[in-house]
């Protein structure tokens, strides 16, 4: 299952940036392509990417809508919420598990051997912040005279941008090195910390600061791809646990398996030699009777009562 998804997880990687004629032409990709939003963390402006980042996109709707409803367009970034609400709907936060870049290079970060740490639980809810106030309540309240607000996420915030945009056009456009001043100076510092904290508590970033996660966990409750606890099999044999990249601690009631930290990897899945961790696909709720596909893996436990 690991090996599967690290493959899909390559593989969305290079297929959201396969724009490589940035050598000879434009640095930024602007074909159709562009009109399409990625289901990860993948900057407009990294030269090779060929889509757009569905947080980028939102907040530049959300900056636009003063002018656009004054200008009687009354359909304001309807294409982008929609969107962001499907892929949640059908997968909750498996796009952060499954086809993230930059959740990908946190995940390579944090192979560098180094004791792991804990993530301070209420940080949890720093990306909850971020996502209410940098990414709707700013773009929208704060606007210039003509009525246009700013992406405030990724203009101060976002490291995937920094490393992905700003490093590689610096590189590739000599001109551009005589603009940097403090903001690209604070993206950087922002960036080398988030590295940091990335070495030492698995996945940082997605876990306290990322808003589009904020977005996509929001659903994982209710989407149509959801795991379930079987508590009476549960062995307390804490494998879930020491395989979660997030510390989720469900098998002892103190997290919710479908919590909104949830990346949907399915390692504690895979891991469970009881089948007390099950995927669910398909409308309706576990708990609420209804008829889903759900399948557990073999118990490898004989002769413990193990109920399928």
């Amino acid at each position: 299952m690991e090996r599967l998804r690290r493959r899909i997880q390559i593989a969305a990687s290079i297929l959201g940036n396969s724009y490589w004629l940035f050598f000879w032409r434009s640095p930024i990709y602007q074909g159709a392509l562009k009109k399409l939003c990625f289901p990860g963390l993948n900057c407009y402006s990294c030269p090779a990417a060929v889509t757009s980042c569905p947080l980028g996109a939102l907040q530049n709707a959300l900056a636009s809508a003063r002018f656009s409803i004054s200008a009687g367009q009354v359909q304001v970034g309807l294409y982008v919420a929609g969107l962001i609400a499907l892929i949640g709907s059908v997968a909750g936060r498996a796009p952060c598990g499954w086809l993230c870049p930059f959740g990908l290079i946190q995940e390579l970060v944090a192979k560098l051997p180094v004791n792991k740490r804990e993530l301070w639980r209420p940080l949890r809810w720093l990306r909850f912040a971020m996502l209410a106030v940098m990414v709707v309540a700013l773009p929208l309240l704060i606007v210039d005279a003509a009525g246009y607000g700013q992406t405030w996420f990724c203009k101060f915030v976002c490291p995937a941008g920094t490393l992905e945009a700003g490093i590689p056009l610096l590189a590739l456009l000599p001109d551009l090195r005589g603009m940097v001043g403090l903001l690209f100076a604070w993206k950087l510092f922002l960036l080398v910390m988030i590295a940091v904290g990335c070495i030492f508590i698995t996945r940082f970033f997605c876990r306290a600061i990322c808003p589009l996660g904020a977005l996509f966990g929001s659903f994982n409750r209710v989407s149509w791809l959801r795991l379930e606890f079987k508590e009476r099999n549960c062995v307390r044999c804490r494998a879930c646990y020491t395989v979660c990249p997030v510390d989720l601690s469900f098998f002892d009631g103190r997290d919710d398996i479908n919590s909104t930290s949830c990346i949907r990897c399915l390692r504690c899945f895979a891991a469970c030699p009881a089948s007390a961790v099950c995927v669910h696909f398909g409308p309706g709720s576990p708990d609420g009777g209804e008829e889903i596909v759900g399948v557990c893996p073999a118990s490898k436990l004989k002769g413990r009562g193990v109920v399928r």
